[in-house]
């Protein structure tokens, strides 16, 4: 399996690589993450939104969309207005198609778009959620001050990250699941070599638990919380613009 280069390419590779790596596995996107989840993923956004539902936001803003699965389990929040960000072309079209046959075009509106480079005014937004996505980017930093930046005052953020668990047996399970089941079934069912190996990697590097509140609180954001997921499988934080 193809292993990502541990140089740190320029901003600029790194974010074309993880677009076209997108772009390659769109099509089996959403019946991998369930697959491969075995649906639990459904549940982690269920849970999100009802954590970062409670304030009744208005304008949502999704970071990284991609095929739109949590801003449609926004909807039903009934917010006024809900747009979703990508870098991947051929993942917001999946994700439009979806909103199309749900008939939320008039609540739902995908872009394209650079997470660390967001095409907003300041004070735009109610919340921004980003789902699987913050791990990506180039620059963490950059893309949460960005996000900081079009939240209104009292605006929240709301991120659902994959974890490594952290007891026995559980930790050992998944490490053999996440490094050597996962990859080999991502890349026979997505026809891509690199992307689910790129997975465990990009989630392994992530600062995790008080790691991700330091950078939140380094960020600006008060009030930061955690709440673990199925055994530390995955993390849902919460945090507050002043």
């Amino acid at each position: 399996m193809n292993k990502i280069n541990s140089s740190k390419p320029p901003p600029e590779k790194h974010k074309e690589k993880i677009r076209s790596m997108f772009n390659s596995i769109a099509h089996r996107y959403d019946f991998l993450n369930h697959f491969l989840s075995l649906g639990i993923d459904r549940l982690w956004r269920k849970k999100l939104v009802k954590l970062a539902s409670g304030s009744k936001p208005k304008h949502i803003l999704d970071v990284a969309t991609g095929t739109a699965d949590l801003a449609i389990e926004f909807a039903k929040t009934k917010p006024k207005k809900i747009t979703g960000i990508d870098i991947s072309e051929n993942m917001l079209k999946i994700g439009q198609e979806k909103i199309n046959k749900l008939g939320l075009d008039q609540i739902i509106v995908l872009k394209q778009s650079d997470a660390e480079k967001l095409p907003f005014s300041d004070r735009s937004f109610d919340l921004v959620s980003v789902a699987f996505g913050v791990r990506n980017f180039e620059n963490l930093d950059k893309g949460l001050m960005e996000i900081k930046r079009v939240l209104r005052p009292n605006g929240n953020i709301a991120v659902l990250e994959f974890t490594m668990p952290r007891y026995f047996p559980v930790k050992q399970l998944y490490k053999f699941y996440f490094h050597s089941l996962l990859p080999l079934i991502g890349r026979w069912v997505s026809k891509d070599s690199g992307a689910y190996s790129y997975l465990p990697e990009s989630v392994e590097a992530f600062p995790q638990g008080k790691a991700f509140i330091a950078e939140l609180t380094k960020a600006g954001f008060a009030d930061p919380q955690i709440y673990r997921l199925t055994f530390g499988i995955a993390s849902i934080y919460l945090a507050r613009k002043l």
